[in-house]
């Protein structure tokens, strides 16, 4: 049984698939896919189900089970020696899954894929192994697709039961043109066409596209950017791709590097920006959430906090501690991109600030959603801490135009150029 109550349009969305044994929930983040999603694997009620998702959703999809369901819960990231009973729901993260071959043998069972897209490359090893599995029934959940990345969807198409080739798929619905990097041809994705059809067609194979502007009024966004005075290690690094900064040699011998200590220069390396964290965190006694990319990042963000007694939860890779922020009002949340741009519920905050920018656009797009979602009721703040003559103001003017900032966009402009 069920103790789930869903929301209006969470109903209409499983209406809209009543009939559908494979389905895509492309909704919006905030909307509520967790329980759609696991309400339609409920109707479908196959003997098993295997559940796919992020290594940092495994124990939040446990929690969710557990809560609202009376499955069998069985951790498959640990290797199984009993057999399955019936009314089991197998979860296990994306890259474990490929490790566990005998799950090509599983038969007689409902595939869901929390953040399905995740296998958008039907080249990599997971995007393989998902389509090599044999499932009765499929439940594909994601809010990208709302608001573009449809070149994202092709492999996700092939799971929907949908045959066209990817050059079709290209040729229908993507917009490239040719680009000369280094001498390089390579294509480049730089809109899309007949998107309505796409939809359309998508319908046909039980996928639903809903945005929360179209069924919730959330409360206002308002974006703040923040102006960071830039430093003389900056330059001087910039310039010789040289630099020992507390007994720390960097050296920018390639461009991944180059690029890595730059972005690291404008973080954990500069002095004004800890100072305007400080001052930031210093004027509000609210609930903060503060993305980071790098560990020596949030090292120096706790040490900040520790000074103004605020009480610290972590997301990352390694840890998965909210104690913090579900129990203190003026708690914060240090949350690493990797481990939760994606997914994770924090509208207790309405305050969210950016240390440093991810490369991304997904991520970027995807960080943004953790506050502005469903229950929140406050306007929500953005804090952009953003160096001056800086790859940051690269960085996030290649991320507002919805692109990745990749090593190639930066060898193009030149390695050094700020914008």
């Amino acid at each position: 049984m069920s103790k789930v109550k869903l929301q209006p349009h969470q109903v209409t969305a499983i209406k809209e698939t009543k009939d559908k044994n494979r389905v895509a929930y492309y909704l919006d983040m905030g909307l509520g896919k967790t329980f759609v999603g696991s309400e339609k694997m409920k109707d479908l009620a196959a003997p098993y189900n295997l559940l796919i998702c992020q290594k940092s959703k495994i124990e939040d999809w446990k929690e969710h089970f557990k809560t609202f369901y009376d499955y069998n819960i069985v951790d498959y990231t640990k290797p199984q020696k009993k057999p399955l009973e019936p009314r089991s729901v197998l979860i296990v993260n994306y890259e474990t899954a490929w490790r566990r071959p005998e799950l090509l043998k599983l038969k007689n069972y409902t595939l869901m894929l929390d953040e399905s897209s995740y296998i958008k490359n039907e080249r990599s090893k997971r995007g393989k192994f998902v389509l090599r599995l044999k499932p009765d029934n499929v439940v594909l959940l994601s809010g990208t697709p709302t608001g573009g990345k449809y070149e994202e969807l092709y492999s996700q198409c092939r799971l929907l039961g949908w045959t066209i080739t990817k050059k079709a798929f290209y040729e229908n619905y993507i917009k490239t043109h040719m680009i000369d990097i280094g001498g390089f041809k390579m294509e480049k994705i730089v809109g899309y066409k007949n998107v309505n059809h796409l939809k359309r067609q998508l319908a046909k194979y039980g996928a639903v596209f809903m945005k929360s502007e179209d069924v919730l009024t959330l409360p206002e966004q308002v974006i703040n950017l923040l102006s960071v005075k830039n430093t003389q290690q900056y330059n001087r690094f910039k310039k010789d791709k040289l630099i020992t900064i507390d007994g720390v040699e960097l050296v920018g011998n390639r461009t991944l590097t180059y690029m890595l200590y730059l972005r690291q220069l404008c973080g954990q390396y500069n002095e004004n920006k800890l100072d305007k964290l400080t001052e930031l965190l210093e004027s509000t006694n609210d609930r903060v959430i503060i993305f980071y990319n790098f560990t020596s990042e949030l090292d120096a963000i706790k040490s900040i906090c520790k000074t103004l007694h605020k009480p610290v939860s972590v997301v990352n890779g390694a840890v998965n501690d909210l104690a913090a922020y579900n129990s203190e009002n003026d708690s914060v949340t240090l949350v690493q991109y990797q481990a939760g741009a994606m997914g994770l519920n924090l509208q207790k905050a309405n305050h969210l600030v950016y240390f440093t920018l991810p490369l991304s656009s997904e991520l970027f797009e995807q960080s943004k959603k953790r506050i502005h979602r469903m229950g929140q009721s406050k306007t929500c703040f953005y804090y952009f801490l953003i160096v001056e003559q800086s790859i940051e103001q690269d960085i996030l003017k290649t991320l507002e135009s919805r692109q990745d900032y990749t090593e190639k966009l930066f060898e193009k402009r030149g390695g050094q150029r700020s914008v």
